[in-house]
């Protein structure tokens, strides 16, 4: 009878996935007391949270071909050790320049997350299994660590003060570090908590030209793959949707419906509630689609189709409709748009299947661009012309675009293709 000691490691893969955005988001929740506490201004404050995702897109880029090279719990215990050291810091960074330089190494402690996820799904989950692993680590993860900062962050700020609930945080990466000291193995043959009917299972789904052990990242191949980029482009046109609705959703039904702060951070639960249900939605319709046609432009499809929807979904926003109309428009948005959530590390694999760490940092550090660009476009569209309506049309207008290039641009990887990277790899 066959373990199932791969779906422990996704779990511990996914609690990971669960800090790094409750750490990320923090911040946010501290406005007041780091201002007061440090006589920081919000434009500096601004500053900051962006910092933040500079850090992120450079040591994503790179933390894949670390991933690769060295495995992922090497990788990971070092970034949970550096982003939770951050994390404590962050009450008694002292200034605007301690916190700056705090921020940018939570960035940079936080960035090897998904490539080693997509590295450690690939090499412990057969293909089919591997769309809904992904939808839980790139979509449910994310969007349900949104759902549960708000009332989680308040509580823990009630119970043991602002600096209380950094430090807090801080633990929770330590306990998840020893836990993954001792169950956390970058392959099935090295963990003997898994047995050979496991491994057995595990190796019959992998690709042919998928490496079982560590090596060193080869730039050539990972830089001209084609599908890679098409990968890499359509996730920062998520990610401008993704960024902009994170940072300026509550200050949209604010300003636009004279909203407070509690009504604005209660409606914004619901498009990350639709987040869950579209991520866990485009795992199991990406595993059944790939099942029924195995082919790598299947997965493509259904992410264009998804950007698409989501895209079309942001039309009413440019015509100021009724509160109930937005929240619709923008659940929707978000819910469609998170069917991509764990795809893209699905797509990441079949790019380059040799080097999925590489490939997953390839495509995180377009993410993280977004997340660069997506606050400060719609912060300046704002402050400009007073109004959110050109910021949305933006967005629709590059998911629509991202919707295009999964569909049209992708291509089928040749047999001589799986051959070349076999041979480069021996």
């Amino acid at each position: 009878m066959s373990t199932r000691f791969r779906f422990v490691t996704l779990g511990l893969v996914v609690g990971l996935i669960v800090i790094n955005y409750l750490d990320r988001s923090a911040v946010s929740y501290a406005v007041e007391p780091l201002e007061e506490a440090f006589g920081i201004t919000t434009a500096q404050y601004g500053i900051i949270s962006s910092v933040f995702s500079v850090g992120y897109m450079v040591a994503a880029f790179l933390s894949g071909p670390l991933v690769d090279r060295f495995g992922c719990q090497r990788v990971l215990l070092a970034a949970v050790a550096l982003f939770s050291v951050t994390t404590a810091l962050i009450p008694v960074a002292g200034s605007f320049a301690g916190l700056l330089v705090v921020r940018l190494l939570l960035g940079i402690g936080e960035a090897p997350a998904f490539p080693a996820a997509t590295r450690t799904v690939s090499r412990w989950l057969p293909v089919r299994e591997r769309g809904v692993a992904l939808a839980l680590c790139g979509g449910v993860a994310v969007a349900g660590s949104l759902l549960i900062s708000g009332p989680l962050l308040t509580w823990l700020m009630d119970l043991v003060g602002w600096r209380g609930m950094f430090w807090t945080l801080a633990i929770f990466g330590v306990v998840w570090a020893v836990l993954a000291l001792a169950l956390l193995r970058d392959l099935p043959e090295e963990s003997p908590r898994v047995n050979a009917a496991e491994r057995a299972l595990i190796r019959s789904g992998q690709e042919p030209e998928a490496g079982a052990g560590r090596s060193p990242v080869r730039w050539r191949p990972l830089l001209t793959n084609r599908n890679l980029w098409v990968v890499a482009g359509g996730y920062f046109a998520w990610g401008f949707m993704f960024w902009g609705f994170m940072y300026w959703l509550p200050s949209f039904l604010s300003g636009a419906y004279g909203l407070s702060v509690e009504q604005a951070g209660a409606f914004s639960i619901a498009p990350w509630a639709c987040g869950i249900v579209g991520a866990l939605a485009g795992g199991v319709i990406v595993d059944r689609v790939y099942r029924r046609s195995p082919r790598i432009r299947s997965r493509f499809a259904v992410m264009g189709v998804a950007l698409l929807l989501a895209g079309c979904s942001l039309v009413p926003l440019a015509i100021a409709p009724t509160l109930t109309v937005a929240l619709i428009s923008i659940s929707l948005g978000v819910g469609f748009g998170f069917i991509t959530g764990g795809i893209w590390w699905v797509a990441a694999i079949d790019a380059a299947p040799d080097q999925p760490g590489s490939a997953a940092g390839f495509a995180d550090a377009a993410f993280a661009a977004s997340g660069i660009v997506a606050p400060s476009v719609m912060g300046f569209i704002v402050s400009s012309t007073g109004s959110f309506t050109s910021g949305f049309v933006v967005m629709a207008g590059l998911a629509v675009a991202g919707a295009l290039l999964m569909l049209l641009v992708p291509r089928e990887r040749a047999a001589a293709d799986a051959a070349t990277n076999v041979t480069a790899r021996s």
